[in-house]
């Protein structure tokens, strides 16, 4: 919050400051950086003979006429006589009787909006109204911010404007950057935008490419990446236990493993070997699309970590995929009597308190668990490495609860959601990336269809030819409770259509609201063919590998983004033979619900689905990470700014490297509160 000081040299009242909050201006710097919507030309009159239907403009004239009229409801109407013979109506659809005061006939005024053509004519509804005889010309364009309820225009410019006169503008860059560059210096890129000259038009202000918004733009990138090769410094600066061992772990699970290592898997394995081995904690992320096989090499790393002497913790965001990963590590590790534990909170309370004793004594060597796993009371002998899955599904608070449960250990983080280049550049600049880049060979090629839900019958048909070859299938459901507003199909209704549709057939369900140990159950009898279809909602969205399942039919997939679809996609296509996706939609489809079921037709590569959906939705909503810690752009495009997020990346590294002075002045400026994205 503006504190008291600069509450008064604003002239700002405790209760415009509440309002202030809500816009997150809490310092005047915040206030800077609130730049414009948009523009108003308040800077000449235009003749009335000149007024063209569409355009903004401020206009002079005399009241001639008021009337209140009802028209479905009541409206002030005013007309305005310009120069010669030219009228302008003004319409109000609410009205106060302040404002036909102002307006009374015989009124000089200047008017300001936009040209529309009404049903007397030429007219402007609701437009700003001044007294022609108070009113003078404004030098610059008028600047509209977002506001909130309570906090109009005038107000808003007035401590903006304060705060641009009372704040110190100087530069934060090297003269030697903006040079080269050839950006313009921070105080004149942001009083422009703040009061840009009437010869620039709204098109001009409104371009990313215009100077002032680039300067901008690479000021907001640098900050960022400053932030992250900070972060990775403090990191690298930090002491942990290099892990090693003799490799006899990793050897012995190798060996009794069905299937060989793609070259992508040992490649990543290796770096990941490496940083283990380094006196200073790892802080990598291994992504790779649905099924490339990460779980093996987080696993393998695991054993680096025992072979050490250390614990390993690994930590699913949902029950269904913690005990996916528990069941996988007991079938690999068992063999190598390596004690693995599950702990969850659906746990008994004996059962629980025995697991977390194991724990804390050093018997348990692997532990595998949901949220639980970094509750303050459960306490590790001697945590080495966390694995995190799926870690953008968890906030940093919980991601450092986890790191805190040792002294510098090593994370190694998984995401099945491929991050664009871009992205990685931007976001990750503080982590070391490794990528599986191809599929196991055992992976056959998934068919997607799109069909419209009226023709439901076909598809059921379809669901029984699979079954009757042998094979099983999925019915993904969006919601379990009836949404009149949504009007989607439950999870239940569709449960008990289909076992009437298919009496002979054996159908499970499973959903969030059950119970953890019902889940588990359900899901067991799946995977071990007992059921041959599986009524589901997005819970299984990851984690549950199926060999025998080669159809997966999604309903309403129009309301689902592009990662859940591609994840739910991926469930399928883990056996030998071919699988297929039905996407089922209802109609009308929005233009970003066509857009979305396009891209995931066309496309099965996770990195091109993933581009696609980055331009779709922006980096914000495609990490899912607002809670993420990740300082996020509010200026800078990072599909049209590349060429500057590149810059700003060699210009962090330059400054760091030569101690610049104006790296803390750059950071307090855009990123006070930058300790929050350090943490983990």
């Amino acid at each position: 919050m503006i504190n008291e000081q600069q509450r008064a040299l604003l002239k700002i009242s405790p209760t415009m400051a509440e309002k202030l909050a809500k816009l997150n201006l809490k310092t005047e710097w915040d206030l800077v950086l609130h730049l414009p919507l948009r523009y108003e030309d308040e800077t000449h009159l235009t003749p009335m003979a000149d007024m063209r239907i569409g355009e903004q403009c401020m206009v002079a004239g005399e009241v001639i006429h008021q009337e209140v009229i009802i028209r479905n409801r009541r409206q002030l109407v005013v007309q305005l006589k310009g120069d010669g013979s030219h009228i302008l109506f003004l319409r109000f659809i609410h009205f106060y009787p302040s404002q036909q005061k102002q307006l009374e006939v015989g009124k000089k005024v200047h008017v300001v909006g936009e040209i529309r053509s009404g049903f007397w004519g030429m007219e402007m509804i609701h437009p700003k109204v001044y007294d022609a005889q108070k009113k003078s010309l404004s030098e610059t364009l008028t600047p509209i911010y977002p506001t909130v309820s309570g906090l109009n225009q005038s107000t808003l410019r007035r401590i903006i404007g304060s705060a641009l006169e009372q704040i110190d503008l100087q530069d934060s860059l090297p003269e030697t950057i903006i040079n080269k560059l050839n950006l313009p210096s921070f105080a004149d890129a942001v009083r422009l935008l703040h009061a840009p000259p009437p010869e620039y038009s709204q098109a001009q202000l409104n371009n990313g490419s215009f100077p002032a918004w680039q300067r901008l733009k690479f000021d907001e990138l640098l900050a960022q990446q400053l932030s992250m090769q900070l972060a990775r410094k403090m990191r690298v600066a930090s002491s942990a236990i290099p892990l090693s061992g003799d490799g006899s772990l990793c050897n012995q699970l190798l060996n009794q493993l069905p299937f060989s290592l793609t070259p992508a898997q040992e490649k990543c394995y290796r770096e990941i070997k490496n940083d283990m081995s380094q006196s200073h904690p790892m802080h990598r992320l291994l992504q790779g699309d649905v099924g490339s096989g990460k779980t093996i090499v987080a696993t393998l790393s695991g054993l680096i970590a025992l072979e050490a002497g250390f614990q390993v913790a690994m930590m699913a965001p949902t029950e269904i995929l913690a005990e996916q990963h528990y069941n996988k590590l007991l079938q690999w590790l068992n063999p190598l009597n390596i004690p693995v534990v599950h702990l969850s909170g659906s746990l008994k309370k004996k059962e629980k308190e025995q697991i977390k004793q194991a724990i804390s004594n050093g018997e348990a060597r692997f532990i595998v668990g949901t949220h639980a796993l970094f509750q303050d009371d459960v306490v590790f002998e001697n945590l080495g490495l966390a694995i995190v899955d799926e870690q953008h599904r968890f906030g940093v608070a919980q991601r450092l609860a986890l790191k805190n449960k040792g002294q510098s250990i090593h994370q190694l983080m998984m995401s099945a959601t491929p991050i664009p280049r871009t992205l990685a550049m931007s976001f990750f600049a503080d982590l070391d990336v490794s990528v599986i880049d191809s599929l196991p060979p055992n992976r056959s090629p998934i068919t997607t269809r799109l069909i419209n839900s009226v023709r439901r019958n076909e598809v059921e048909r379809y669901v029984r030819k699979i079954v009757e070859d042998g094979r099983q299938a999925y019915w993904v459901c969006p919601l379990i409770e009836e949404s009149e507003t949504l009007q989607l199909k439950t999870a239940t209704e569709t449960f008990n259509t289909l076992q009437q549709t298919f009496p002979e057939l054996s159908v499970g369900l499973v959903h969030g609201r059950m119970k953890p140990i019902e889940k588990a159950e359900v899901m067991n009898q799946f995977v071990s063919g007992r059921l041959s279809i599986l009524v589901a909602t997005t819970v299984i969205e990851v984690g549950v590998d199926v060999p025998n399942a080669a159809l997966m039919v999604i309903e309403h997939a129009e309301r689902m983004g592009l990662s859940q679809l591609h994840q739910l996609r991926g469930r399928i296509g883990r056996g030998g033979g071919k699988s297929t996706c039905v996407l089922m939609f209802a109609e009308p489809l929005s233009e970003i619900a066509k857009a979305r079921l396009k891209i995931i037709y066309e496309n099965t590569d996770g990195f091109e689905i993933a581009r696609q959906d980055l331009n779709l939705r922006g980096p914000g909503e495609f990490l899912g990470s607002r809670q993420s810690g990740v300082p996020l752009l509010r200026f800078a495009n990072l599909q049209e700014d590349l060429h500057l997020l590149e810059s700003a990346r060699n210009c962090a590294a330059q400054m760091i490297r030569e101690n610049s002075k104006y790296i803390q002045t750059h950071l307090m400026r855009w990123l006070p509160h930058r300790e929050e994205y350090l943490s983990v």
